[in-house]
Formats: C-alpha cells, structure tokens, sequence
C-alpha cells in the first residue's frame, strides 16, 4: 500500500499543532493562581482584630521595615498620616501614607519614592474602583509588582481586599451592590479570581453567583468581616474570627457530603475557617491530619 505523503504531512502538522507551547500557555491563563514571590494578606472588612495586624506587620519583615498605606478607596479630598495609626498602635514605626486621585502623578517616579524601599502596602477600605482611576497602569502599580517580586506583602482590607483580584467584584461606580460593573478589572494580584467582602456580615453570599453565571471560569471567593487570607503562591490560609466562602462549583464538609441535600453545582458554596488551606490552582481544599 502507497503511502499518502499529504496525509503524512497533516498527521505532522496536527501533532506540532498539539505539543506547541501556546495550548500550556493557554491552559495557564485560565488557572487560578497567585503570586511567585511575597505574600497576600486579604481581609474581608471590618474591625481588625490585633492578629491581622500584626500578621501583616510580621510578614512584611517586622516593626522596622518600610510600610505604604494607600487609604485612596475612602474617597475623602486628603489624607493625613493618620490613616498609619493603626499600624503604629501595633508597633510599626516607619509609616508612610501615599495617595492621589490623578493617575498622571501616580505615573511619575516622585510619587512612587516611598514605594522603592517598601515591604508592605495595604489598602484600605471604600469604592475599589478609586484605587484602579488612580493607580491602575501607572508606575505605581508597577512599584506595587515589585515589592511582591522582592518578598514583601501586599495586604487591603473590604475594597482592599476585592482589588487584589484579577475580576473587580462590586466595581460600579454608581453603588456597590452591582456586581458586574463599569470597572471589572482588578490589579490581578491573584489570577482568575473574583474576590468579594463583608460577605455573611452583609448576607452576601449569594451574590457571586451573578459573577459566576457570566464569568463562569473565574474562582469566587468571599471574606467575612475581620476574616483573612494570607497567599503565598498557589496556596492560602485562614485568619480571622469568621469565615470565607468557596465558589468553585464543588462542596466540601468535614462531615461529609452523602447525606446532603444540595443544589446544583452552579448554586453551590462552602465554608473554611481559621486554620484551613486551599489549593486556588487546584481549586480544592488541602486535607490535613
């Protein structure tokens, strides 16, 4: 039998097709996944207990380091470096409060000095869709990558929690309690991520469905009030007195799921709290003895 050589020709070139790089690099850009270096420390609003606090102050290296605050989120006309108290009540001793609303400044190498030797910036809460009008594209937001790329943490509680997603939960500019707004795009410090706060404080926790049903790829997560994530990689832990919510089309239980009445897959949640940990690019919690 004569051997087809178009035939063969094809066969190479879907098999070439198969093995080249851009299907990994594509499978890639949908997986869920955080940063290479440095920490995330994402609260879901409200008080602060002395725990969080202090974790950020501990994983930004210490009471000595250089820390940024970004209060930009709250909206008010100027910001004091009163906005740092509350690290400083807590042993920080090198605080800097940064802030503007013109993101032509935000883009000069002046504005940024207090970012090139920083280990930490928190953002602090209000309207998440301020911080991306001011800082999104900008040298800042580039000092901000550094300071992950060097080690250090990035930590925001409520809007500073939402903006380290790469979707911008509650971004609209009319009210919060759009979910799909005229801002949708965070600062992506988590990839394939739709972060929401105040979640059971708010009775919230239907809410990311309406992210989910258009955006059926992203991760949902939600953070309660002076609850907290801390991300290193691919991998985060529970802080906090409260609880985070899972979206990831999956229930979990400590007890088990056999007896369960549960809704679809699209309509479910589940809860982790203090101590557990979770696999966000193999969107599965990491059983522990």
């Amino acid at each position: 039998m004569k051997f087809n050589t178009k035939i063969s020709l094809a066969l190479i070139m879907l098999t070439s097709l198969i093995s080249t790089p851009l299907f990994s690099q594509f499978d890639e850009e949908k997986n869920t996944i955080g940063p290479s270096s440095g920490s995330l420390l994402i609260v879901g609003g409200g008080r602060l207990s002395e725990d969080i606090i202090s974790k950020f102050i501990e994983l930004a290296g210490g009471p000595e380091v250089p820390l940024v605050i970004i209060p930009t989120a709250g909206g008010e006309k100027k910001y004091t470096s009163e906005s740092g108290d509350f690290l400083r009540s807590h042993g920080a001793k090198n605080v800097t409060v940064l802030h503007t609303y013109d993101s032509k400044e935000a883009d000069t190498d002046q504005f940024i000095q207090p970012l090139i030797n920083a280990k930490g910036v928190w953002f602090s809460g209000g309207r998440q869709w301020r911080l991306v009008d001011s800082y999104a594209n900008t040298k800042t937001e580039k000092a901000f990558w550094e300071i992950l790329r060097n080690g250090g943490v990035i930590g925001g509680t409520s809007a500073g929690a939402t903006i380290q997603g790469s979707f911008l939960a509650r971004g609209d500019t009319k009210n919060n309690q759009i979910m799909l707004g005229d801002h949708q795009k965070g600062f992506g410090f988590i990839k394939n991520i739709a972060i929401d706060q105040h979640v059971l404080a708010r009775n919230r926790q239907f809410d990311m469905f309406t992210i989910l049903k258009e955006k059926p790829e992203l991760l949902g997560i939600g953070i309660d009030e002076n609850t907290a994530i801390i991300v290193q990689k691919d991998v985060f832990e529970v802080i906090g007195s409260s609880y985070v919510l899972m979206y990831d089309g999956n229930f979990w239980s400590r007890e088990g799921s056999e007896l369960k009445n549960l809704p679809t897959k699209e309509n479910q949640f589940y809860f982790l709290k203090k101590g557990d940990k979770y696999d966000l690019k193999g969107r599965k919690i990491i059983q522990q003895d």
